[in-house]
């Protein structure tokens, strides 16, 4: 049996809190950003996303788990675009007191690339086909968060080809020659750990099957 509506969607005020907030944080993000081709870039994925959840949200809401989830990955996005993942001042903070070697804002952010994507492909997969929880949906949920880095990995593949220089602050892979394999294996690592921590939340917040 396919799932029909969540349970727990928002409910008005906060759907309006966090439509609000990103788009807040969206018009802070590119006030005077450090590169404005890479604002563009990062945050394009939170320009197309807010628009297209709003449009379908009268036939298919998402949970309130999702929505906070999104929100949350878009501010990662925005941050991110505003600074350059590079040059984000959360990550020197990190470099500086763990005495690390570069900063690793951008491996919080395809970590977050694969822990988001997994749960919105969780809700997709339990929503509109025949799958239950289980060892099946796990494994296809991790691999939709793959296939989404790799894509990632393509396109910042085809905007290094296309822009040559210009894209590298869009790359920020800071000489890391394994920068692209860590992308994609903290993008495994989150999808994993984002089903272990909140399949039983999301099964909540969508409701028995009807």
């Amino acid at each position: 049996m396919l799932l029909g509506q969540p349970r727990k969607p928002p409910s008005r005020s906060l759907g309006l809190f966090l439509v609000a907030a990103t788009v807040a944080m969206l018009a802070a993000s590119g006030i005077q950003p450090a590169d404005r081709l890479t604002w563009w870039m990062e945050t394009v994925w939170v320009m197309l996303g807010l628009p297209l959840v709003l449009l379908a949200w009268s036939r298919f809401p998402l949970t309130r788990l999702l929505c906070v989830l999104l929100v949350i990955h878009g501010a990662i996005l925005m941050l991110g675009g505003h600074y350059t993942y590079a040059k984000v001042p959360l990550g020197d903070w990190f470099r500086d007191w763990f005495e690390l070697s570069r900063n690793h804002y951008d491996r919080l952010g395809h970590f977050a690339q694969g822990f988001v994507p997994a749960i919105l492909a969780r809700e997709l997969l339990l929503r509109r086909t025949a799958l239950r929880p289980g060892a099946w949906l796990f494994y296809l949920c991790v691999s939709c968060a793959l296939a989404f880095s790799a894509f990632f990995e393509m396109i910042e593949w085809w905007s290094a080809v296309i822009m040559g220089g210009r894209a590298d602050a869009f790359l920020a892979t800071q000489g890391d020659i394994w920068d692209t394999q860590w992308d994609m294996f903290l993008a495994m690592c989150g999808a994993i750990l984002a089903q272990l921590l909140l399949a039983r939340q999301h099964d909540r917040e969508l409701g028995p099957a009807r």
